[in-house]
């Protein structure tokens, strides 16, 4: 991930509005804006020159990013790139382990057996980036998680885990950081093909969930220093988050959730 963003002038022959959309979104993605050195304000006119176009098409994509929560446009000091606290990324990625774990039980019905093969050959690829580049891991990480909601022949679910992991992407990128994260989500990801492959739907939405508190457990003890922000003052933690200590109790130990037939 970069500190700031990285664009390259575009041919404007052609309608650029859904164009220039998706350039700056990709870039914000791909930006690590939790990094404090991180240039997260977007200047039109810079914006401009570095993509060789007028002004009008860069304030429409700015105007869409905003509403859909990519950025922020604050009166009289300009538009910045929106960094999520830590009650925006818990409430996210507990829908984003409900939808994935309904996907993995459509996956044990739908999918045929050489698509849920298939699935094993995004589960080496990160196995490979855990041992390589952690850079490389993250980006087969998603891939994985982007599989199995295409497993569940649901576009609704993938559309809507689309969205997720494109606010979920500098998160997931900086919890790879810590190489025990990428040790532990290679097991928890063969752990999820096994049960797969056994046509075991409650079993593989039970390792879907774990895997996805796993990350929830770890970023709510670690965000200040993930961040540089402090987690108290991030967010409030839900009661319903604390009734859940049990189970984030197990993750942050790294004691193995047993499996339940």
């Amino acid at each position: 991930m970069g500190k700031a963003l990285r664009l390259e002038p575009v041919d404007g022959s052609f309608s650029l509005r859904d164009h220039i959309y998706a350039v700056l979104k990709q870039s914000i993605m791909e930006l690590d804006i939790y990094d404090p050195e991180s240039q997260r304000r977007m200047d039109e006119r810079s914006l401009a020159e570095q993509l060789g176009i007028s002004r009008t098409p860069i304030r429409e994509a700015i105007n869409r990013l905003a509403q859909e929560g990519f950025v922020e446009i604050q009166p009289r000091r300009g538009v910045f790139i929106k960094r999520k606290t830590l009650a925006e990324v818990l409430e996210m990625l507990e829908l984003w382990s409900a939808l994935e774990s309904a996907a993995a039980r459509l996956a044990c019905q739908r999918a045929s057996d050489a698509d849920i093969a298939a699935l094993g050959d995004h589960a080496k690829h990160t196995a490979e980036g855990a041992r390589a580049e952690l850079s490389e891991y993250s980006e087969a990480n998603i891939a994985f998680h982007r599989a199995v909601l295409a497993l569940s022949g649901n576009q609704l679910m993938i559309t809507t885990g689309d969205g997720l992991l494109a606010h979920l992407a500098a998160v997931r990128r900086r919890a790879m950081v810590d190489p025990s994260r990428a040790e532990r989500s290679v097991i928890d990801h063969g752990g999820i093909i096994a049960a797969l492959k056994a046509r075991q739907p409650d079993l593989a939405a039970r390792r879907v969930e774990a895997h996805t508190a796993r990350l929830h457990a770890y970023l709510r003890r670690s965000w200040r220093y993930f961040t540089g922000e402090d987690a108290a003052e991030s967010a409030a933690v839900t009661q319903s988050n604390d009734q859940n200590n049990d189970t984030n109790d197990e993750e942050t130990n790294g004691t193995r959730i047993p499996d339940r037939a």
